[in-house]
């Protein structure tokens, strides 16, 4: 077969030349459509389910959470391995399955089983959720929403967390590529009822009474209709409260004819839910911070780009004095790494052509050798194209380029070998004719 390949080689240069241009095509091309980043992922194929619990300790997260949530998980197909995290408030079930599994036919199992497991949780004191679809090299993008100076007085805390949770996450979801964007840091706003127990007991009312009357009074009602002429005037009935002041004016009960309110009974205000810990910058003081995460298996060079490109539009849309500031972006690492991964190909390459010149004593020869290496580098980016395996430190950082062209090295030196034997029998036949027709010219001179 090898012997078929090099007739074949020999007598068509001419396809020899056309496959070699279409390789050196394709595999240009492929390195342009490449994906570079700075480690591999080595991340199994896992989903997590995520339950928050806020009013239950560790041992009834356990208890009534993570246990019948595993029951439940137990025999969906193709899972390796399963473990789980119970917390004050919170379980965390990770569920790692083969790794030919696709992964939305993976979410589709999961969600299928938590259905009936949402029957066995506690109701109202649970959320189940499934985790994004990132791995542990998710996290791209880290950034601070901050104001500028000569406006730290005129945004608070709070404004610049809804800023992040109303404008920036609600304007970055939804890029292509992203697949979740979380802030932390500031408070987050919430409307407070403010209970007075005094004045409650003196109404005879409960808290029960207050959680019923501010779900019940919260809400659009919807009726029928009426005709008038050719026109159709539906009926509704606007109750979704817009201020402090339409809350504390819901009714609670009627004592005596005269309905009791909110107000009569709590104090309505502005808060903040609970929070476990801050965000700082420089010392300067407090911030706030988000950042997105890449949806598995996408390209970082083009989600990076237009995570870059959608923040640009959301910092037009800040109020003035806010700015959106990075201060971890891994377009930093990647670009070191793939300078350092050129440096290595580069200097490998020339130390390789210098050697191979060198011992093997012939230009044209060490040449011939050293050419195999960028084509062997092209088929190689052809190949990663094709299966999906992205350009990393990895990958490409530590090729070894005398394993590439030990091959051509050693067909070279035969094809020298050949030639030199060929040569030297060539000019020793050439030199035993000249001594032949010598002896045979002094033969004729004796005779004479």
């Amino acid at each position: 077969m090898f012997q078929r390949i090099i007739q074949f080689s020999i007598k068509n240069k001419l396809a020899v030349g056309v496959f070699t241009l279409a390789l050196i095509v394709w595999g240009i091309w492929s390195l342009t459509q490449l994906p570079f980043d700075s480690t591999p992922d080595i991340t199994n194929n896992q989903v997590q389910v995520i339950t928050q619990a806020p009013s239950l300790g560790a041992q009834e997260v356990e208890q009534f959470i993570t246990t019948p949530v595993e029951m439940a998980l137990a025999n969906i197909p193709k899972v390796k391995e399963r473990r789980s995290i119970s917390r004050s408030g919170l379980s965390v079930i990770t569920l790692v399955f083969d790794d030919n599994a696709d992964t939305y036919w993976a979410r589709e199992q999961v969600n299928q089983m938590l259905k009936e497991a949402e029957e066995q949780l506690p109701q109202g004191k649970a959320s189940v959720n499934l985790g994004p679809i990132a791995t542990g090299l998710g996290e791209i993008y880290h950034y601070t929403i901050r104001p500028k100076k000569g406006y730290e007085d005129k945004y608070t805390l709070t404004d610049l967390r809804t800023m992040q949770d109303w404008i920036v996450r609600k304007q970055l979801s939804g890029t292509p590529g992203v697949a979740e964007v979380s802030g932390w840091g500031g408070f987050v706003k919430q409307y407070e009822v403010a209970v007075d127990a005094d004045r409650l007991n003196s109404f005879g009312l409960t808290v029960n009474d207050i959680y019923s009357a501010l779900e019940n009074g919260n809400e659009n009602t919807g009726g029928s209709y009426i005709e008038k002429n050719s026109n159709q005037y539906f009926i509704r009935g606007i109750g979704l409260v817009k201020s402090l002041d339409d809350i504390s004016k819901i009714p609670v009960k009627t004592v005596n004819g005269s309905p009791v309110l909110i107000r009569d009974v709590a104090n309505v205000q502005y808060g903040s839910a609970t929070r476990y810990g801050a965000v700082t910058r420089n010392g300067e003081g407090e911030v706030v911070a988000g950042i997105s995460l890449m949806l598995k298996g996408e390209n970082f060079q083009e989600v990076i780009r237009n995570v870059k490109e959608r923040m640009a539009q959301i910092q037009k849309s800040l109020p003035e004095g806010v700015v959106i500031e990075p201060f971890i972006d891994r377009t930093q690492l990647v670009d070191r790494v793939t300078d350092t991964i050129t440096r290595n190909l580069v200097e490998g390459f020339l130390i390789v052509v210098f050697i191979l010149v060198l011992f093997l004593g012939n230009f044209r020869a060490g040449v011939v050798v050293a050419s195999v290496i960028p084509l062997a580098m092209l088929f190689a980016f052809g190949m990663m194209k094709l299966f999906g395996v992205s350009g990393n430190l990895m990958s490409l950082g530590a090729i070894d380029f005398g394993l590439i062209v030990d091959g051509a090295v050693i067909i070279v030196e035969a094809v020298c070998h050949h030639i030199a034997i060929s040569t030297t029998k060539y000019h020793g036949a050439r030199l035993t004719q000249a001594q032949s027709t010598t002896v045979r010219d002094s033969r004729y001179s004796l005779k004479k």
